[in-house]
Formats: C-alpha cells, structure tokens, sequence
C-alpha cells in the first residue's frame, strides 16, 4: 500500500505545486478510507451475512431430520463425499438401495449414498430427509455459519481497501498526465525562442 507516500508533500516548499497538493489529500483520503471504512464495511458485511446464515441454520435444523435407514442391497461403487462441509475431501461413500419411514410416516425407498465402507443387507445408517422423507443434505450447523459470516466480513473489507487504494493510484495518474500535459505545453512555448539571444536563456 503505498497511500503514505504522498503525504510527504504536505511540506512547505517553493516548489510544491497544485498537483503536489492534491496528490497529498489523495493520500490521506485513501489512508483514513482504509483504516476506517473498510473495516467498518466488513463488520457491518460479516454481521449481516451472520444473520442470514444463522436464519438459514434454524430454518433447515427445523425442516430437515435424521432418519435410520436400512440398506437393501449394496449397488456397486463409490462416490467423493457430497458434503464438503462435514468431511474430509478423500472421504468416499458406498451407493445403496435402502428403505427409511419419513417423518411424517410414510415408507421410502430408493438409492442413497451411506459412509458403511462395506454396507451388507440390514446395516442401519443414518440419513438427513426432509418432512416427507425425500434425501437432503446435512443441515448447516451455527459454527461452520459463523466460519463463512467472519470470511465473508474480511473478503468485504479486504475489497474495499483495494477499491480505495486502486481509487488513489488511478486519480495519481490523471495528476501525473496532467502534470506532463503542462510541461508539455510550457516547453512548447518556450521552445522556439530556446537558446536564441535576447531571450533571457
């Protein structure tokens, strides 16, 4: 982050110009900006993403339950864990023909994955269903919430101190072109009369 190397032009000089001048507030508009506003943004992006997920937490430990399913027959092959959340990424889980009552009481059947490394007909697992017994995944849990609410606060402010920083870099630029824009334009009129007698050069 380079916004503290403007402020040296705060100085008095002779040769300061109005260039010199605004570059400096650039400077300290963008180091207030970054100490201030961007953590600031990313509490206020953090506490309200803690209170989405955890309205999301309570909103699927209600409609979601943990049923007991029997497996059926095993049908061959594994599959990567489908929830990255709750394992380990080399985790695989056998696919299955299973029976389970839904919560609501009504008998399912059908294929589901189960973490049995060798699942056998009548092995019990545990399986996360909705209402009326159709498979879901397992529901969010306040923790892993709170873990994407604080990441997505530091993403939050890390982005806008980048904003800010890349905010002062592009109007230093538009100084400096307009400082060569005037030298430019001062060298042109001196630039004819530049070394002739009588010119005061």
């Amino acid at each position: 982050m380079r916004a503290l190397s403007g402020l040296w032009r705060w100085r008095r000089n002779p040769l300061r110009r109005t260039t010199d001048l605004a570059e400096a507030w650039a400077a300290l508009v963008a180091l207030v900006l970054i100490v201030v506003a961007a953590p600031v943004t990313g509490c206020l992006v953090g506490l309200s993403a803690q209170d989405s997920l955890q309205r999301a937490v309570r909103q699927q430990q209600h409609a979601r339950h943990l049923v007991t399913a029997t497996v059926v027959r095993d049908l061959g092959g594994t599959l990567p864990e489908a929830d990255p959340d709750t394992s380990s990424a080399d985790e695989a889980r056998s696919r299955v023909l299973a029976d389970w009552t839904a919560p609501d009481g009504t008998r399912q059947h059908g294929p589901v994955l189960t973490d049995l490394k060798s699942p056998h007909p009548g092995d019990h697992f545990d399986l996360w269903t909705d209402p009326h017994g159709r498979i879901s995944t397992r529901p969010l849990d306040s923790t892993t919430a709170t873990a994407h609410a604080v990441l997505a606060g530091f993403g939050a402010a890390l982005l806008t101190a980048v904003l800010v920083e890349a905010g002062r870099r592009l109007t230093v630029w538009r100084l400096v072109r307009r400082r060569y824009a005037c030298w430019d334009r001062a060298w042109d009129r001196a630039g004819p009369d530049w070394g002739k007698a009588g010119t005061g050069s």
